[in-house]
């Protein structure tokens, strides 16, 4: 008999959009003779509606539907809640979910919570490891204990910017010069981020970050390539890791508008890097993953300086599923495919709660 597989996308983040290609890659490697797809998408306003189909996800149509799917946290239920204004209230069952939410609320630990409550087995991260991968501060704080190196860093807090100018001494003091990057603590996928060459556009990129939270990371800048490598498996001693790849991007820093937007930016599997840095790399991203209690799926991201010197950068535990999203990239430069990928990744759901 075929399961039931909820499939989330969309949500209020930032990445919204992103979100609903990374949903429409995944549901086109899912398996149809396993499971029978239940696509919901949750608008930019917060609203869960069920798609009609698998191809208004691409089209984006889905968000015309008027059919609304909740799912309920009651354990003993586990199901879809669905109101139809001309059918009533029906329901779903559900037995395995797969979120392609991407920023806030969707790999921060929000969503994984629901599942949890609903005892429902889902594809990656729990909600410890989703929440402070997801925190770039409380990252920094478990990678410090793991005794890796890592961008130095000023944490500012967004009550701080009522006097900016002592910020700015704050920060001065800390790194000495410029540049800096400004970063949100909990933001994805390069929003909010910016570069300050002097105290102005530091003042101005701090303004931008608290936008986007209230928690704000000013962090030296590192000169090196940006490398990055996929981590799968359990957080422990099953964990395994891909090779590497490397970020070519087109403008001065791999901003969203950069890795969405702008068609120079690319992405090469197994770069050439100087003699011990690949191995760095892999065994820093499998020493982070397992340290923030890693599961399913994440990216890490680094960056190798031309002497080889590894610094890390950044996890992201629910990574982009797009057509030129790295972590699927990297798996298939192993020679494993984006449909067996995704087996693997529902079966690890499965294998969490012991469950054939």
């Amino acid at each position: 008999m075929k399961k039931n597989i909820l499939l989330i996308f969309g949500g209020r983040s930032s990445e919204h959009e992103v979100s609903c290609m990374s949903a429409a890659n995944i549901a086109d490697c899912i398996d149809r003779e396993l499971y029978n797809i239940v696509p919901v998408g949750i608008t930019k306003e917060g609203r869960w509606l069920l798609c009609d189909s698998l191809e208004d996800i691409r089209s984006g149509k889905w968000s015309d539907s008027e059919t609304e799917a909740v799912l309920s946290p009651d354990t003993t239920k586990k199901e879809l809640i669905v109101t139809d204004k001309e059918k009533g209230v029906s329901r779903i069952p559900v037995d395995v979910a797969f979120p392609a939410l991407h920023g806030k609320n969707g790999e921060d630990g929000t969503i994984q919570g629901l599942f949890e409550l609903a005892e429902i087995p889902y594809v990656g991260c729990g909600v410890l490891a989703s929440a402070v991968s997801m925190d770039k501060i409380y990252t920094k704080i478990i990678v410090k204990e793991l005794g890796i190196r890592q961008a130095d860093f000023v944490a500012v807090y967004a009550h701080e910017l009522s006097d900016c100018e002592a910020v700015a001494d704050k920060v001065e003091k800390k790194h000495g010069k410029y540049p800096v990057f400004i970063k949100p603590s909990n933001a994805g996928s390069s929003c909010g981020v910016s570069k300050a060459e002097n105290r102005q556009e530091l003042i101005e990129g701090l303004k931008n970050a608290a936008k986007y939270d209230r928690k704000i990371l000013v962090e030296e800048m590192i000169y090196g390539r940006e490398i990055e490598c996929a981590a799968f498996g359990d957080g422990q001693d099953g964990t395994v890791v891909s090779g590497v790849g490397e970020i070519l991007s087109a403008g001065q820093f791999y901003d969203y508008d950069s890795k969405y937007n702008n068609p120079e930016s690319r992405t090469v599997t197994d770069p050439e890097l100087p003699e011990g840095a690949v191995e760095t790399v892999r065994d820093y991203a499998k020493r982070i993953f397992n340290g923030v209690s890693g599961y399913g799926l994440s990216r890490v991201d680094f960056f190798v300086k031309d002497d080889g010197e590894v610094v890390f950068n950044e996890i992201n535990t629910l990574p982009g599923f797009t057509a030129i999203s790295m972590y699927p990239m990297l798996w298939e430069a192993r020679g494993i495919s984006k449909k067996e990928l995704v087996q693997k990744l529902i079966d690890s759901a499965f294998a969490r709660y012991d469950l054939k």
